[in-house]
């Protein structure tokens, strides 16, 4: 992409456009970022090259890289073509290094249709391996930490994130060092450790501070906005999801913003601002309803029945969260732990805590492990059982979830 160009006598601004950045151009063509086959053809354009030609280094003459289509059709969300591609070159190529190349792709499709386990075990098998290609290698261990999380496996998720921030260290690539540390600050949120979270992303942001590249800074922000929403402090945790949204539009990162506004909504209906929330809703709403994520839709849904009800339209929003709980059912087990938890909490603030209790069960229930989305659980169980005049239950389960915030896994005695 640099020689065609500069052979059109182009600068990075030159080819740069709105959503594309004359820094993101830079980082596509240091190696670092792997542009959409739409961003290709508007290069293309630019430069009087083919879009292919840009993408494999030919113009057709040559049959392109069948993994290189694989991982196209994976970017633009064709995941069956994806994965029949994967397949075949798993299947038929003959040499070590392709077959664990099309392994990791059949992981990273088993992630995308939500089959954990599966991606676990083909992710794991290829980063281990040492036959991919560092960018790929790099995917494939973001991919396998996010898996883990996912599954409430979070030691392995420490694990495979901490040995690829070493190996950054050791080749002083500040990029990758930033980049590993802001996912291993996500997997302590999600973990519920929050002074680990907050001292890896302190030295994300010493690593990140003079580099300019949007996606890095809008991750940078994500987590910390994450960080502060977990420990309560919704202001700090607004002006960081404003940081991100404000980062990502600057992109092509369509879905990643539309990710970020529904994070904000969440924000503002924590801060008491409905109608702020039922705005981030609509903008994000469309993009996120495409990417037919069954959580994030329910999590949309979840909102903007919160903000609906603090508006005074109650009806509609206990319509909203009836319809939220059958799309859990096949949803993502620790995805699926809080939302069941938060449509719980809203049925026990509106009085009927014979449904709050049901669903409380539902996420305990679908725990992959102890966590502190666990233990709340627990801990509002206990709260209600309480309130109804039955503190021998209440004590129990409190007892519970002092037991699932020390790790014990959770088992169907924890909540009956």
């Amino acid at each position: 992409m640099r020689a065609a160009r500069l052979a059109a006598g182009l600068s990075q601004r030159d080819l740069s456009f709105e959503g594309c950045t004359a820094a993101y151009v830079s980082r596509i063509e240091a190696g670092a970022r792997t542009p959409s086959y739409q961003i290709l053809r508007e290069f293309a354009k630019r430069v009087g090259v083919s879009a292919d030609y840009l993408a494999v280094g030919d113009d057709g003459v040559a049959a392109p890289d069948p993994l290189v289509e694989a991982e196209i059709a994976l970017r633009l969300g064709e995941l069956e073509r994806a994965e029949v591609i994967y397949a075949g070159t798993a299947s038929e190529a003959g040499d070590a290094a392709a077959e664990a190349r099309a392994d990791a792709g059949l992981g990273a499709v088993a992630l995308e249709h939500g089959k954990v386990a599966e991606a676990i075990e083909r992710l794991g098998r290829t980063v281990s391996s040492g036959l991919l290609p560092l960018d790929e290698a790099e995917k494939a261990a973001e991919r396998l930490g996010r898996a883990y999380c996912m599954q409430g496996q979070f030691d392995e998720a420490f694990g495979v994130l901490k040995r690829f921030i070493e190996d950054a260290r050791s080749r002083r690539d500040r990029f990758a060092t930033a980049r590993f540390c802001v996912l291993l600050a996500n997997a302590y949120v999600d973990a519920g450790n929050y002074a680990a979270a907050e001292s890896v992303l302190s030295d994300a942001l010493a690593t990140a501070t003079d580099m300019i590249d949007p996606m890095l800074r809008a991750n940078l922000y994500w987590s910390q906005c994450r960080l502060y929403s977990s420990e309560g402090n919704s202001d700090l945790a607004a002006d960081y999801a404003q940081l991100a949204v404000v980062t990502l539009r600057s992109t092509e990162h369509v879905l990643a913003a539309a990710r970020a506004l529904l994070l904000q909504a969440q924000i503002e209906n924590d801060r008491g601002n409905p109608s702020e929330a039922l705005a981030r809703l609509d903008e994000a709403g469309p993009e996120l309803e495409c990417a037919g994520d069954e959580v994030e839709q329910a999590t949309v849904s979840i909102e903007r029945a919160r903000a609906l009800a603090a508006l005074g339209d109650e009806e509609e929003a206990v319509s909203l969260m009836l319809g939220v709980v059958p799309r859990l059912n096949e949803a993502r087990p620790a995805a699926a732990v809080i939302a069941y938890a938060s449509v719980a909490g809203f049925f026990r603030r509106h009085g009927d805590s014979a449904r709050a209790l049901e669903l409380y069960e539902l996420a305990i229930d679908r725990a992959p492990a102890p966590s502190r989305h666990v233990a709340d659980a627990l801990t509002a169980m206990a709260e209600i059982h309480e309130e109804q005049g039955r503190p021998d239950e209440a004590l129990r389960l409190l007892k519970s979830a002092l037991a699932a915030r020390s790790g014990v896994t959770p088992g169907s005695s924890l909540s009956r």
